[in-house]
């Protein structure tokens, strides 16, 4: 299984920023959002963030909590999303980190949860909704079984708990962009800079930065503040959502959008 380490190690040598899309696993069913990640896959995705549906997403803005209310409909539960994230393996061997919430590592159970989903191919286990004051929740089986840990750093985050966070950190550490909920917003938050610079100072692991990112130019100014990885979300939903009738033109424009954000991250 492809490591963290060795795919932020070649593109450090390529002198380039992660291409990291998100998506929410089943949305808006299990064969077409399967199709829509193998194509973001194919225009050039570097690593992968999924997102496992769940009632209550508090870190999400609408338009992912739509695709969650999508994909539960669907059928999507924790167990088919494990067979879900085989069958991307099978496509190719690309890092996956999943962005979750305890609950359903805990109704899954938490030991039982990280084996499987390692297992499966998953790399890393994000929880929104789990404090690095209780991380030992997950970090302890999550270790075990062989997945890294990944967690949030946001705009106000105090110096010390970054310094705790950016410690227990072992896959890449997730940089909140801006204060708030996910969503495409029409300008970059001044916040990212910063915060990049800052955790620079305190890790070696990549520092990879979501929320609010919609265009190629925002992936552009985050890669040249220093950023390992550029993660967005929203955006991508967002075209599933306006072609929930037609997803083969979900699939086209996903691939340009990607494509055009990968040149924008290639750009010298």
């Amino acid at each position: 299984m492809k490591s963290y380490q060795e795919v932020f190690s070649d593109l450090r040598k390529q002198g380039r920023a992660a291409l990291i899309p998100f998506f929410v696993i089943g949305d808006p069913d299990f064969d077409t959002s399967l199709e829509l990640v193998k194509a973001a896959i194919d225009a050039g995705a570097d690593v992968l963030e999924l997102g496992i549906p769940f009632s209550d997403p508090i870190a999400d803005g609408p338009t992912i909590q739509k695709a969650d209310v999508r994909a539960m409909r669907g059928g999507m539960n924790t167990h088919k999303a494990c067979q879900f994230i085989r069958q991307v393996k099978r496509h190719k061997d690309i890092p996956i980190g999943l962005l979750m919430y305890y609950n359903l590592i805990q109704q899954y159970g938490v030991e039982r949860f990280c084996k499987d989903f390692h297992e499966a191919g998953v790399n890393s286990v994000l929880v929104a909704d789990l404090s690095i004051d209780d991380a030992d929740e997950i970090l302890v089986p999550a270790r075990a079984a062989g997945l890294d840990s990944v967690f949030m750093v946001t705009p106000n985050t105090a110096p010390q708990r970054m310094e705790r966070i950016a410690a227990k950190t072992t896959g890449f550490v997730y940089t909140v962009s801006l204060l708030g909920v996910t969503g495409s917003r029409e300008a970059l938050s001044s916040a990212a800079d910063g915060l990049v610079r800052k955790l620079k100072g305190l890790t070696q692991v990549p520092v990879c930065v979501g929320f609010g990112v919609s265009k190629p130019e925002h992936a552009r100014t985050i890669a040249d503040a220093g950023a390992d990885g550029v993660i967005i979300g929203s955006r991508i939903v967002a075209m599933i959502e306006n072609h929930l009738d037609k997803p083969q033109e979900a699939v086209r424009e996903i691939t340009r959008f990607l494509t055009e954000v990968k040149g924008a991250l290639a750009a010298k």
